[in-house]
C-alpha cells in the first residue's frame, strides 16, 4: 500500500520540467507574435502621420494660389510647413487647338511635396488659367 500512495503523491506534486519548458516556449511564442504586432501597428501609424503631414503641407501651399484664373508662374518651389514643395504648370493638350473666344486655356497642374525625411506625395489637376497669363 506504501507503493501506491508514493506514486499517487509524485502525480499531484505539481508540473514535470517537460511541462514547464512546454509552457514557457508557447508563452515565448505569443510575447513574440504581440512583439510584432505592436512593431508593426507603430510603422503604420508613423507612416500614416508621415502622409497627413504631407497632404497638410500641400494644402498649404495650394490655399496661397491665385484664384479665379489670375495669372501663375509656370514653375514655383518654395518650403511650406518644414515641407519642401515643387508645382509645374504645362498646357493640358497640346495637339488640341484653343477656343478663340474662350477667356481661359486649361493647363496641367503639378505638385510634389517632399518630407525632410524623404516621402514624397505627387497630385496631379487641371486649372484654367487667364489667356493673358504666363
Amino acid at each position: 500500500m506504501s507503493r501506491k500512495k508514493s506514486s499517487s503523491r509524485r502525480r499531484e506534486a505539481g508540473f514535470t520540467m517537460i511541462e514547464a519548458v512546454v509552457a514557457l516556449a508557447l508563452v515565448t511564442i505569443v510575447l513574440a507574435a504581440i512583439g510584432t504586432l505592436v512593431a508593426t501597428n507603430s510603422r503604420g501609424a508613423w507612416k500614416l502621420e508621415q502622409h497627413a503631414a504631407l497632404v497638410n503641407a500641400a494644402r498649404v501651399v495650394v490655399s496661397t494660389l491665385p484664384r479665379a484664373g489670375a495669372p501663375m508662374l509656370d514653375d514655383l518651389r518654395g518650403r511650406a510647413a518644414g515641407h519642401r514643395w515643387q508645382m509645374r504648370m504645362t498646357p493640358f493638350l497640346d495637339d488640341v487647338p484653343v477656343v478663340p473666344e474662350s477667356r481661359f486655356v486649361p493647363q496641367r497642374v503639378e505638385l510634389r511635396v517632399q518630407a525632410p525625411g524623404g516621402a514624397m506625395v505627387s497630385f496631379e489637376t487641371i486649372r484654367l488659367q487667364s489667356r493673358g497669363g504666363s
